[in-house]
């Protein structure tokens, strides 16, 4: 191959990362401290659901090496859940304790593929012996400008704060 054109290849594939990379979708999450005798952090599930078609795209997952108790986020193991396998789709990790918690979902492949149009984000919890919560922040993908889209929980959940960018 001739050393410019492997140079300008080079340079055409930085743009498309460079322009793939620009969009972001962060989101913090904010798990409340309890007043319970028996207290287990939360399993949590994020996904994007398409407003017009009800595609799912899985963001990510947050529990601890039972994966008896991912039944227990049920909106998530019947849109998704059910039909996956170790490794999850998304951005995985442990449970978190009480407090606010960021996640960046800006570098997942998923998104550079996202088709344009109306979404929401659904933040479910459940948590053993405990309650289970669902959240939705309504949204347009791709964002126009810097937009920030909120909702409350009201037992498992508290904030949980969508910030998106061109």
């Amino acid at each position: 191959m001739r050393p410019w054109l492997s140079l300008l290849a080079a340079l055409f594939a930085g743009v498309a990362a460079a322009n793939a990379a620009a969009a972001e979708l962060r989101l913090e999450v904010d798990i409340p401290r309890m007043a319970v005798a028996e207290y287990h952090a939360p399993y949590l599930a994020f996904w994007l659901k398409h407003d017009d078609s009800g595609d799912i795209v899985p963001l990510g997952l947050w529990y601890d090496d039972q994966e008896k108790w991912l039944k227990d986020l049920r909106l998530w193991w019947r849109r998704t859940g059910r039909g996956q396998s170790r490794p999850y789709d998304g951005l995985t990790g442990a449970t978190r304790r009480p407090g606010t918690h960021s996640v960046d979902f800006s570098e997942l492949p998923a998104l550079s593929d996202l088709p344009e149009g109306d979404y929401q984000l659904v933040v479910e919890a459940a948590r053993e012996v405990g309650g289970r919560e669902v959240v939705r922040l309504p949204f347009q993908w791709p964002a126009t400008g810097n937009k920030t889209v909120r909702a409350d929980g009201e037992q498992e959940l508290g904030r949980v704060q969508l910030r998106l960018a061109p």
